[in-house]
């Protein structure tokens, strides 16, 4: 008797333990990488552009919150996609020309480094529980727009790179909640 007891008990923690998402390298090292693409964005402040406040105002895409909100929504492992996709679509847009930019080669290397060692790891945490999801066409149309209607229109100037670098910023935020809320060690 006691034997089924620990029987039962044991396939009921196996059973539960496999339906969540737990995934080592998002509980040990998300939050550190999160960090170094945050600090390495900040490195590359460009101060040598005081034109960036008008052309705000002039060159906007509006940044994708209801997204935000259907993912913050979804089940464990559409929120990590989601998080991989916003990732990928980050570093795709870094991959363009930034010679205009004042920001060091090595420092967008480096943040493209982090970024997309942070998205082959997230995806394969999801990988791993056989999740797969189609891409996301509302986000991928909205990171095309900030490619021209930001970077192409504005000659991938500094000007426009500064309005890039700040929009990613923020992305990378809202991704670090988004994930940081998954996490078991907070």
């Amino acid at each position: 008797m006691l034997s089924r007891i620990f029987m039962s008990c044991l396939f009921v923690g196996l059973c539960s333990a496999g339906s969540s998402l737990s995934c080592r390298w998002m509980d040990h090292k998300f939050r550190q990488h999160s960090e170094s693409s945050l600090a390495l964005m900040d490195m590359m402040v460009n101060n040598s552009t005081n034109g960036t406040e008008d052309a705000v105002e002039e060159n906007t895409v509006a940044f994708p919150d209801h997204l935000y909100k259907q993912a913050s929504k979804a089940a464990t492992e559409d929120k990590v996609a989601f998080a991989v996709e916003v990732l990928k679509e980050a570093c795709v847009l870094f991959e363009e020309d930034s010679s205009s930019s004042s920001w060091e080669e090595s420092t967008v290397e480096n943040f493209l480094n982090v970024v997309n060692k942070q998205a082959d790891e997230l995806q394969a945490c999801i990988t791993s529980h056989g999740h797969k999801k189609k891409k996301n066409t509302k986000l991928h149309m909205y990171f095309k727009r900030l490619s021209s209607h930001i970077l192409k229109k504005m000659g991938h100037s500094a000007e426009a790179w500064e309005l890039i670098r700040r929009e990613i910023k923020a992305h990378l935020m809202r991704v670090d909640m988004l994930v940081s809320s998954l996490l078991t060690s907070n």
